[in-house]
């Protein structure tokens, strides 16, 4: 029985192809005959696929839909209760044109799919683009502007802060605008700003934007405290400095504990860039979306009235005051040297271990507190009278190094101050000059010789050849 007289014996069968217009005769030879009915029926359907498909699309689109998903509801009701709620989440998060747009179409019906055969992500994660946010119809007229007032007393510009580097970065609008407070959407997270205006600089100082004026105006008019009547203008006027009262209007250092780089990295060749910090900042803050908290510990910005008797942190005045021992003891921080940790480093001596001599006496110490000094006597408490004098020869190896060193270095900078910038080798000399003069004040300041000998010559040997290397390129 061939295909034809199946198709024509079966009724049910028959009678389907027959509605939509398909016939399997026996008496002809051709194999199927399909009438207009056929085509008039594909071509409905295919009109019919054509709009469902594009129906999809626009629905896939919409804000309705970003909320129909369990994981999105927390965004999607922040999205509603915010001042963004007219626009559709779309406009947003995917940038104007053509080809943006059709990108994020596809992008979104993606999500279906992902959402269907449960691989999505359970941490939504999505960047949005400046051209996002200053598309026409919405903030294109943002940098012309001016200045506006963010909340009473505190002036913000968003001209400098989008078009001109900050601390060396470019900021994009979603590093302040972020989405890291629960509950709200694209709102402004002051710990960003405070992170920004007070970290403090590389060098432990103040950052030049920490001044308080750039935010806030002095207040107007008389205040009364406690009975005494004052105005800020006087104390404006004669340039005296906000923390000169407000002492602790900042806490915090803003620093970033290398162990949060893992909640999102587990690459060694990614960690061991954590101290590139050009290359972290280009890539997490301008050309991706991570937050500034995401990898700074807090910075805290407040006025507080105190009732107590002030008892504030030593580092406003002492601040890092030994640094140079810290890093030369753990055998860091030099230049053209490899990392030599000095061995009671290694051992967990801390500087009590060393500083065992009281400097002052009983009388003067219930007035002007307790230091204690290092002596020799710490080094033979633990080591015997073998380490007798070794402390001395120690500081006699170095202060003789760093005395032959001294008018080399000297000469090297007669010499770079007296050379033409555009002479062939004066980037190089002058290079090498810096980095000699580095490790002798280094060595200098931190005391190398008590605090560990064997980096310190190290360094001044780095220095001497430096210096030397210098001098015979400047001299030709």
């Amino acid at each position: 029985m061939g295909f034809k007289e199946w198709i024509n014996r079966n009724r049910v069968l028959k009678g389907a192809f027959k509605l939509i217009g398909i016939h399997f005769p026996l008496e002809q030879d051709d194999l199927i005959r399909i009438s207009r009915r056929f085509l008039y029926l594909l071509g409905a359907g295919g009109v019919l696929l054509i709009v469902g498909f594009i129906s999809f699309i626009r629905f896939s689109t919409s804000s309705y839909f970003c909320g129909s998903c369990h994981i999105m509801k927390p965004y999607y009701n922040a999205w509603k209760s915010s001042k963004h709620d007219f626009v559709p989440c779309v406009d947003c998060h995917y940038p104007p044109g053509f080809t943006e747009e059709v990108r994020g179409k596809i992008q979104a019906s993606t999500q279906v799919v992902k959402y269907l055969t449960r691989t999505y992500g359970t941490k939504p994660y999505a960047e949005i683009d400046d051209a996002s946010c200053l598309r026409k119809g919405c903030h294109s007229k943002r940098l012309l502007e001016g200045k506006a007032d963010f909340k009473k007393g505190i002036v913000f510009d968003h001209k400098p802060h989008l078009t001109e580097m900050r601390r060396g970065r470019r900021l994009r609008c979603v590093t302040c605008h972020s989405q890291i407070v629960v509950g709200t959407h694209i709102a402004v997270t002051e710990t960003d700003c405070f992170i920004c205006h007070f970290k403090p600089e590389a060098d432990g100082s103040k950052s030049p934007i920490a001044d308080c004026t750039i935010c806030h105006e002095e207040p107007k008019g008389d205040i009364e405290l406690s009975g005494i009547v004052y105005n800020h203008e006087d104390f404006v006027d004669r340039g005296v400095e906000c923390e000169k009262c407000h002492i602790d209007v900042v806490q915090g250092e803003g620093g970033v504990p290398k162990e949060r780089c893992l909640s999102c990295h587990g690459e060694l060749e990614k960690l061991e860039k954590f101290d590139e910090h050009q290359f972290i900042h280009d890539h997490h803050v301008t050309r991706r979306k991570v937050e500034c908290a995401h990898c700074h510990s807090d910075i805290e910005h407040r006025i507080t009235t105190r009732v107590e008797f002030v008892k504030t942190d030593c580092l406003i005045c002492h601040s890092a005051s030994h640094r140079a021992q810290e890093k030369i003891y753990m055998g860091t921080g030099g230049k053209g040297v490899e990392d030599m940790p000095n061995s009671m480093f290694l051992a967990r001596v801390d500087c009590a271990g060393c500083h065992t001599i009281p400097k002052n006496g009983a009388p003067q110490s219930q007035f002007v507190g307790q230091t204690k000094e290092a002596s020799e006597a710490g080094c033979l408490s633990c080591h015997g009278k073998d380490y007798l004098g070794i402390l001395d020869d120690w500081k006699a190896s170095i202060e003789d190094s760093l005395k032959k060193l001294k008018p080399k270095l000297e000469k090297a900078e007669k010499l770079t101050k007296g050379t033409l910038l555009d002479h062939k080798s004066y980037q190089e000399a002058n290079d090498l000059y810096l980095k000699a003069k580095f490790n002798y004040e280094f060595v200098a300041y931190a005391n190398g010789a008590a605090h560990n000998v064997e980096y310190s010559t190290a360094l001044l040997d780095q220095a001497q050849e430096d210096i030397e290397k210098a001098i015979t390129l400047l001299s030709r």
